[in-house]
């Protein structure tokens, strides 16, 4: 491996520029996980269930094509710009462009099965192939950024809070701008969508020239041809490490992202007030603020492993609460969820932190450095989290009798109904987090003093960093 070059030190300009990478990443990203399913279910009248299919069926083609693109960033040649940074160039306008054509409201009233074809080939078009040719080089450039595990912290936190920022603009103007008196205007939706596009394409361009790579890792083609797909696979089951932050990743996303994908439901449906969807955007921004302020000083004392464990055992507990209280007030279930996104917030601001530790560890163990195929991995770890909980949402929302036609025709859905949302809404989230402080603790081998070993015998291998 290259040592960083006498270039530009790290500091406030990458920070913000690898910010801007995850803003651009969730403009197309948080707007599927917030609107999709109910654009699809209200404006073009699928079943949840089909839509919550087809994004699990996505899912599996990611196996392939994340574990490709993360091939394709260890084989790349390192150019003037650095290894993975031209690819966010080149990639930035199709992602942006697939994301656009999904919400197309003009074709409401084609047949059903133009509808559910339709959504099939965009979904697959934006998610497993223009998403994936972005964000695996995107998440593998952190490592290449810095080596030094404080700075690392930094661009996790950083990265965290840009697809925060992200989803406060979306979940702010969504609401208002996309629904008429609680009901969802397909038209809107398409607008919105269109700007949203627009929006990622000048963040990911703010990342291409604000971010610098000084890790520049070399793999020679003897090295690479001897780390097969196959071996690369047979790796990673003999890695607890890599195997154990893939099931976090998953149990957490099925947390997170049920709690955003319910949200289209809970305050529309089961609260009639689909502007507080807006409020408590706002409220999470506040927890996750706090949880941007504490969590690097708490990790660096305690360790990444050890503050996530108690943080998501706190978002468990305060799920539960919410699920047994049942609150009819709707600012006060606001409140319990910007507790709840405090302790969340806590863990998302490390996460990203915790797969570069697990890079390292990956290098010791396998003696190959593959910042692309093992963030590759942990990339499909993610997606297979998001498909189970689209899939899951969706199927719980047909199984408790969702109607899509009453949602069609602005008829309020029965008492029964309504009240299962809340349950899903609120109990699948609690579950996911508690397995998901589990994990961390039991199986999950990188907690602070395995890692500073990491960092030291890796300082050893490559020797001092040189700056400027």
């Amino acid at each position: 491996m290259n040592t960083e070059k006498k270039i530009r030190p790290f500091g406030a300009r990458d920070k913000f520029g690898y910010l801007f990478g995850d803003f651009g990443n969730d403009f197309t990203f948080i707007l599927s996980t917030m609107i999709l399913m109910k654009f699809y279910t209200d404006v073009m009248g699928v079943s949840a269930a089909v839509v919550g299919t087809i994004m699990m069926i996505a899912r599996f083609v990611d196996a392939f094509t994340d574990v490709t693109m993360g091939r394709i960033c260890d084989r790349s040649k390192t150019t003037k710009a650095g290894k993975f940074k031209p690819w966010i160039l080149r990639m930035c306008g199709p992602v942006a462009i697939a994301s656009f054509l999904m919400y197309q409201s003009a074709f409401a009233n084609m047949s059903m099965t133009f509808k559910i074809g339709y959504l099939f080939v965009t979904y697959i078009l934006w998610g497993s192939i223009f998403y994936t040719s972005i964000n695996i080089p995107y998440g593998s450039m952190a490592s290449a950024i810095s080596s030094d595990p404080g700075d690392r912290q930094s661009l996790s936190t950083f990265r965290t809070m840009g697809g925060t920022l992200a989803g406060m603009v979306i979940g702010v103007l969504l609401p208002i701008l996309a629904y008429e008196n609680n009901i969802l205007v397909g038209s809107k939706v398409t607008i919105v969508a269109g700007l949203f596009s627009v929006l990622a394409i000048g963040a990911y361009l703010l990342c291409y020239f604000m971010v610098t790579e000084r890790v520049r890792p070399e793999v020679t083609e003897d090295e690479f041809k001897k780390n097969s797909v196959g071996k690369m696979l047979l790796n990673a089951v003999n890695n607890r490490a890599l195997l154990s932050i893939i099931v976090a990743s998953i149990v957490m996303l099925l947390a997170q992202l049920t709690m955003q994908n319910m949200a289209a439901y809970v305050f529309p449906d089961y609260y009639q007030n689909a502007t507080a969807q807006s409020a408590s955007t706002l409220t999470m921004m506040v927890g996750m603020f706090v949880a941007a302020g504490v969590s690097k000083p708490l990790a660096k004392k305690f360790g990444k492993a050890e503050v996530s464990i108690v943080s998501n055992l706190f978002a468990a507990v305060v799920c539960f609460i919410l699920f047994i209280v049942r609150p009819q007030n709707v600012w006060i279930y606001i409140a319990f969820q910007t507790l709840c996104w405090l302790g969340l917030g806590i863990f998302s601001m490390v996460s990203w932190a915790l797969i570069t530790d697990v890079i390292d560890y990956s290098e010791i163990k396998n003696g190959i450095r593959e910042d692309g195929s093992v963030y590759a991995l942990y990339s499909f770890a993610r997606k297979l989290g998001q498909a189970v909980a689209a899939g899951l949402s969706g199927w719980l929302l047909t199984w408790i009798g969702y109607d899509t036609e009453l949602a069609a025709q602005a008829i309020r859905q029965s008492k029964d109904v309504l009240e299962g949302v809340f349950n899903v809404s609120t109990l699948v989230p609690a579950v996911g987090f508690l397995l998901l402080a589990l994990v961390l603790w039991f199986w999950y081998p990188l907690h602070k003093k395995q890692v500073d070993a990491n960092v030291a015998i890796l300082k050893e291998k490559h020797g001092e960093t040189v700056e400027e």
